[in-house]
């Protein structure tokens, strides 16, 4: 795919994150999630509501990786919201370039973190016009990224207004990143949203075979 170099900031990619902890210790394990992320490349900017992350889409993943992954390994009860956007017209800093289409990026890669997460995840894209060679479709462009889904294996069910996701942590957000990336190639403006749990009690047994996938799989990329 030809990569477009648009200004990630001017084009409006960016991520909102909230993270939820069951704990009394939840703004030390926040910070320190904050503090041990990558956010090189990014802008970050933390409210009492929610965390913006703005930059392009590789290190919107890395980022969100390193953040998720540190909470994981706290053993504790966590949920995190995850919203990405990008191409948004009416973006608050962004000023979208006139005529150049879409994004179009080489799909983000992710990384296996060893941590089990489930999720509950959806897509939306917001086309109000399409071109010459291809109309409006919202329906096309979600089964595209569920078929992104569950060709990666993260893939559980479609649910109510929501596809159900479950597997390596890493995975699951590299998933959902790849899906957003690529429904962008055609449609300007993508919206996504991501809720993650990590080490719920209804997890129980799933860390330890994610582990063990993970320690698999990484032999045999040793060997490969």
């Amino acid at each position: 795919m030809e990569t477009i170099t648009q200004d990630p900031l001017a084009f409006g990619v960016g991520a909102r994150v909230t993270v939820s902890v069951m704990s009394d210790r939840y703004v030390d394990v926040i910070l320190a999630a904050l503090d041990a992320a990558d956010a090189s490349g990014l802008v970050l900017e933390t409210g009492d509501v929610s965390t913006y992350a703005g930059g392009d889409e590789q290190s919107l993943l890395r980022w969100l990786t390193d953040l998720s992954q540190h909470i994981a390994a706290t053993g504790l009860h966590a949920s995190i919201q995850v919203l990405l956007s990008r191409g948004c017209p009416g973006e608050a800093v962004c000023d979208l370039p006139g005529g150049a289409g879409p994004r179009q990026v080489d799909a983000p890669r992710g990384r296996k973190s060893g941590s089990f997460a489930s999720a509950e995840w959806a897509l939306y894209p917001l086309e109000d016009a399409g071109s010459a060679e291809r109309t409006p479709d919202h329906m096309r462009e979600i089964y595209a990224a569920i078929e992104t889904a569950k060709a990666s294996g993260t893939f559980v069910a479609s649910e109510h207004f929501v596809t159900k996701l479950s597997g390596d942590l890493g995975r699951v957000l590299e998933t959902v990143a790849v899906a957003w990336a690529g429904v962008g190639a055609h449609v300007q403006h993508v919206t996504s949203h991501l809720t993650i749990s990590l080490n719920s009690p209804s997890h129980a047994g799933r860390q330890a075979d994610t582990a063990v996938d993970s320690a698999f799989d990484a032999a045999a990329e040793a060997r490969a």
